[in-house]
């Protein structure tokens, strides 16, 4: 600990008493507490990167701000963040450890977000859900009346639905989820969900584990999970779907699909698979086709021959959102008058790729401009496009959350292929 390393975790400002602090907090949960610093101490954390010793660190405090910092200070700031487990050391390596045992030797994934971004109580959740469908340009408390009819309903092969928060998210969620309950009912949903923190060398994560949720567990097939992963791992390209699986533990992109899939369709007479997908983002630089990585080649490989023997109805659910632009995401501009249609403009020209079922022009989108607009669902988008090659889709909402409070803006759509 000599020269500390701070871990991958988000920082963003707060206000107190007309004081502006940073509050760090861990987005996979293996830190449980936030923390906040005043801005000399976040000053000395970013430069936290292993090569700065104690006084390294006072000498660039002194620079900054024209004091000398005593080595006790410091000492005491990186014994406060390793305790808390923010640093990159034994001790978190240890908490990492017994993380991952705890949740191998569980059965099922937590609702990790209950309480937080959505009711934890079941009737309280099912009012909120449903509250979804009255919110602007929402399919109307109308839909919620469907009743399945016996006749002959077409199957829906795809859903784009988004992951963002439901409460901003809601009438996007309203129209996924319509769309859902209006198509006849799928049997097996394979859900490829944004991995947001998955930075190692597997890009894809699997779980065996039932996802719960407030209505109850969403059962995952676990026979189909395991002879994808079987065949994964025997590709010349493949690797292990459960090396990472600790990322699901965390990881909101499925658990909310959970959760509404739950509320659409109950519990039974459907399993899911559940697959995070990792940032494609050095395919994207190098301007290569994903499908042309060995890794991503074989996992379609395989994907394709376990769904082939699939004689159930298979819904292809990517969970994804699209644009995030503004200071929070590193951006050096903010909100203005053109910011909002500029990005409206060009996801709009994105998801007509989507609409073509037109995997190589979706990305080829995105990389003429290296992801400018950071869509954070480009990899399971595309997984999702390769699988369903040549599908057509339709744009059921599009819509742009704005943060005024950091900058920045994030923007998500629901589509439905057919």
């Amino acid at each position: 600990m000599d020269k500390p390393i701070i871990r991958a975790v988000e920082a963003f400002p707060l206000e107190q008493q007309d004081q502006t602090l940073i509050c760090l907090r861990d987005p996979s949960g293996l830190a449980p507490e936030p923390i906040v610093l005043g801005m000399g101490a976040y000053f000395l954390v970013t430069m936290f990167d292993g090569t700065n010793s104690a006084a390294d660190l006072q000498a660039a405090f002194n620079r900054r701000f024209g004091e000398i910092i005593p080595a006790a200070k410091i000492r005491e700031l990186v014994d406060a963040l390793d305790r808390a487990f923010f640093l990159d050391s034994p001790r978190f390596a240890k908490r990492v450890h017994a993380v991952r045992e705890n949740f191998r030797l569980s059965p099922s994934r937590a609702a990790a977000l209950a309480g937080l971004c959505y009711e934890s109580e079941p009737a309280r959740l099912r009012a909120e859900i449903e509250s979804f469908f009255e919110r602007p340009g929402a399919p109307g408390r109308g839909a919620l009346a469907i009743t399945r009819a016996p006749a002959p309903r077409r199957t829906l092969a795809g859903l784009i639905a988004p992951h963002i928060d439901p409460r901003r998210g809601a009438a996007a969620y309203a129209w996924a989820y319509d769309a859902v309950r209006r198509h006849e009912r799928p049997e097996l949903i394979l859900i490829l969900g944004t991995s947001h923190y998955g930075a190692g060398p597997e890009l894809f994560s699997a779980t065996r584990k039932d996802y719960l949720t407030p209505l109850g567990a969403v059962r995952t097939d676990r026979d189909f999970v395991e002879g994808l992963a079987a065949r994964y791992a025997r590709s010349p390209g493949g690797g292990d779907l459960f090396a990472d699986e600790l990322l699901h533990r965390n990881e909101h992109s499925i658990e909310f699909q959970a959760l509404f899939l739950a509320w659409a369709l109950g519990l039974e007479g459907y399993r899911i698979a559940p697959i995070l997908v990792s940032s494609f983002h050095e395919m994207v630089r190098a301007r290569m086709k994903p499908a042309g990585d060995p890794r991503v080649g074989s996992f379609l490989e395989a994907l394709r021959e376990t769904l082939a023997a699939e004689r159930r109805r298979v819904l292809i659910l990517s969970a994804v959102d699209f644009a995030h632009v503004g200071r929070k995401f590193g951006d050096s501009f903010g909100l203005d008058q053109g910011l909002a249609e500029r990005v409206r403009r060009e996801d709009l020209a994105l998801i007509e790729n989507i609409k073509a079922g037109d995997a190589a022009g979706f990305f080829d989108a995105i990389a003429r401009d290296c992801d400018r607009r950071k869509i954070c669902g480009l990899a399971p988008m595309y997984t999702q496009l390769e699988l369903l090659r040549g599908r057509r889709a339709r744009l059921l909402h599009y819509d742009i959350a704005l943060e005024p409070q950091t900058d920045s803006l994030v923007s998500f759509a629901s589509l439905a292929i057919e």
